[in-house]
């Protein structure tokens, strides 16, 4: 009799154990078909901008492959702090499983970012990132390794003695901090040769025009550097409007079909080009692993390239460039 006890009792405990693991089973498996929800915010989503165009359809496509719903949100200038918040508050009431940002300012959304947080919605960073770690992840360029690679290409261009100005996008913004810092850096003992440094707002036209105000306040000046596609494509068409491509080597970073055609013409000396397809696409990519609670990775650096004209049509770096016109597939983008 006690012996039949005991073994209905470990029979139950087999049962229940076996409904366990049945149970967790079967619930792992409804969370990875369930279509997770995400909205991603942008500073800008802007057709002419190849960098913004390139990550927002890495991360659709991720979005697409990995059973996600992403919503994609932004303000309508890179430098809108205010409508980018509003943005986050919008999407806050929302609630999706969670919120993906290229924060505009380094420290006016962290209080929102919070809040979301507070509320059981996932932040992940993609491109630049705020002041205090909300983030559950971060995907972006390592912006001090961009300036310090451009730094030191900048550095062979000129003299001892030559003037150099830094036209940048947004003041205060991570990325402009790290990538001006590295490029002083990489400078070495020529960051000394930096007269100016103005801030464009991401927008073509003032880089254009402070670019103008740069030529004329310093007659002198030997380079300008561009820190990213805004301030750098304004600054080169500046000086290939005054045809002072002679006189002033032109660097920046970020690419788009106009930049190459100006590296083409003798502007441009060099860029660095961020991977910006493979930024938004791992940011989704983890994102997702995080929330169906697969193993991810907490700090993503995807990447940068220096083009110049000497290996501007190597295959490598054309995939760069051009990247949906040499690829039929964009796994070579991930890499």
């Amino acid at each position: 009799m006690k012996k039949h006890r005991k073994l209905l009792t470990f029979g139950v405990v087999i049962c229940l154990v076996a409904g366990l693991v049945a149970g967790i089973v079967y619930y792992k498996q409804v969370e990875e078909e369930r279509k997770l929800s995400l909205i991603y915010i942008p500073k800008v989503v802007d057709g002419t901008n190849d960098f913004w165009t390139s990550l927002i359809q890495g991360a659709e496509m991720a979005a697409k492959e990995y059973n996600a719903d992403i919503r994609v949100w932004a303000p309508e200038e890179e430098n809108d702090v205010d409508g980018q918040n509003k943005l986050i508050e919008r999407a806050t009431e929302e609630k999706p499983d969670a919120i993906l940002i290229s924060p505009s300012s380094f420290t006016e959304s962290d209080q929102l970012l919070k809040k979301a947080k507070e509320q059981g919605i996932h932040i992940a960073f993609i491109d630049s990132y705020t002041q205090e770690e909300v983030q559950d992840l971060t995907v972006a360029t390592d912006n001090l390794e961009a300036g310090q690679i451009l730094g030191r290409f900048a550095k062979d261009l000129v003299g001892t003695d030559d003037q150099i100005a830094i036209v940048s996008h947004v003041k205060g913004v991570s990325t402009a901090v790290e990538r001006e810092k590295g490029f002083r850096t990489g400078l070495g003992s020529l960051k000394d040769n930096i007269v100016d440094v103005v801030y464009c707002d991401s927008r073509y036209d003032k880089s254009y025009e402070l670019t103008k105000e740069l030529m004329k306040k310093y007659p002198d000046l030997k380079m300008i550097a561009g820190m990213n596609e805004y301030s750098s494509v304004g600054a080169a068409r500046a000086v290939k409007a005054a045809k002072a491509e002679n006189r002033i080597r032109v660097v920046g970073v970020d690419s788009s079909q106009e930049a190459v055609q100006l590296m083409e013409h003798g502007i441009f000396q060099g860029i660095v080009v961020q991977k910006a397809f493979k930024m938004g696409y791992m940011g989704v990519r983890e994102t997702v692993k995080m929330l169906r609670g697969e193993d991810y990775k907490k700090n993503i650096n995807s990447g940068c390239q220096l083009v110049t004209p000497d290996n501007m049509y190597t295959s490598e770096i054309e995939k760069l460039l051009f990247p949906f016109n040499t690829l039929k597939t964009y796994g070579d983008l991930i890499s």
